[in-house]
C-alpha cells in the first residue's frame, strides 16, 4: 500500500537542486581562492625545509654507518640487519643524501667496531636505542614541516618505531 503524499508544502530547496548546485559552488569557490600573496611563485622547497632535508639525511647515514659498524663487528647478525640498513639506505636517499651510498654493506674506514657493544643482545639494543631516538626526534620535527616533507618524516619515523621492534622481539 502507497503512503499518500504530505499536504504540506515543501520549503527550502529540493534535493536535486542541491545535487546539482553544490559541485558547481565548490568549483567556483575553489578556482576563486587565491594566494594571500600571488607575486610570490613557489620557487622550490623554502631554506628551512632544505635544512630539514639535510639534517634527516645525515641522520639516516649516521644510522646506516651504525648498522655498518655492527654488520662488522659482529658478522652473525648480518642476516638479520640487512634489510633494516638497507631501508636506511632508502631513508638518506628519499631526504637527498648521497647517491655515492651503495645498499649492500660495505663498512666505512671510519666505522669503528670499538663503539659496537660486546655481545648480539646489546649490539641490537643499541641499534633498537638509536633508532627510537631518531624516530622520535623525526616525530617531532614533522611537526613543523610542510606538507610533503611532513609525511615523508611521518613515514620514516613509523619505519623506525618498526626497526625498534624487529631489533628488540620481533625477531628475536
Amino acid at each position: 500500500m502507497p503512503f499518500p503524499s504530505s499536504p504540506r508544502a515543501r520549503s527550502g530547496p529540493r534535493r536535486r537542486t542541491l545535487l546539482a548546485v553544490g559541485p558547481a559552488a565548490l568549483a567556483l569557490a575553489g578556482c576563486t581562492a587565491g594566494d594571500e600573496n600571488p607575486g610570490a611563485p613557489e620557487d622550490g622547497p623554502s631554506a628551512a625545509e632544505r635544512r630539514t632535508r639535510a639534517r634527516a639525511a645525515r641522520d639516516s647515514e649516521g644510522l646506516v654507518e651504525r648498522y655498518d659498524a655492527v654488520i662488522a663487528a659482529r658478522p652473525g647478525l648480518a642476516e638479520r640487519l640487512r634489510p633494516l640498513r638497507e631501508e636506511s639506505v632508502r631513508h638518506a636517499r628519499a631526504f637527498g643524501g648521497g647517491p655515492d651510498r651503495k645498499a649492500s654493506p660495505s663498512p666505512s674506514p671510519s666505522s669503528s667496531s670499538a663503539a659496537v657493544p660486546g655481545s648480539d643482545k646489546d649490539a641490537l639494543a643499541a641499534l633498537a636505542a638509536a633508532e627510537r631516538e631518531l624516530a622520535d626526534r623525526r616525530a617531532k620535527a614533522l611537526l613543523d614541516a610542510p606538507g610533503e616533507l611532513a609525511r615523508l618524516l611521518a613515514s620514516v619515523a613509523a619505519a623506525g618505531a618498526a626497526h625498534v621492534y624487529l631489533l628488540t622481539e620481533g625477531g628475536a
